[in-house]
């Protein structure tokens, strides 16, 4: 199998790729990210994307994977609701719309804070976003 990963500098992204780097059943990691991860591996290739909504411009480097764990994310504190809609829900439709016309097959998963508000009209702004 072999894996995409969006967030591997991050916590959620750590651990997802500690995993995917010692299952047998995973023969590739490419981890791309705003920064390194700072892991080095045999089975792990890293691109670095600064703008990750750019994420067309890696066209054939983004073909030929079996699933995604899109682990990015990070803190609303201090965030306009604009802004932190724009890093983490627009993002995360740009990655999936860019990786489903590769990879139609992939299995593309998504941590997210999804269910802690269903009605999307809380008080709290990242659990409506």
């Amino acid at each position: 199998m072999r894996v995409m990963l969006f967030g591997a500098s991050g916590m959620v992204g750590q651990g997802v790729l500690r995993e995917c780097l010692l299952d047998a059943g995973v023969e590739q990691v490419l981890a791309i990210g705003r920064t390194a991860s700072g892991s080095t591996h045999a089975k792990l290739a890293e691109i670095v994307l600064t703008d990750l909504g750019r994420i067309e411009e890696l066209s054939g480097a983004l073909a030929g994977y079996d699933a995604c764990f899109d682990s990015l994310g990070g803190s609303a504190a201090g965030r306009s609701e604009a802004d932190y809609t724009r890093q983490t829900y627009d993002l995360t439709l740009t990655i999936a719309k860019a990786l489903v016309t590769r990879n139609p097959g992939m299995t593309f998963i998504y941590v997210s804070g999804a269910g802690t508000d269903a009605t999307e009209r809380g008080p709290v702004m990242w659990a409506r976003v």
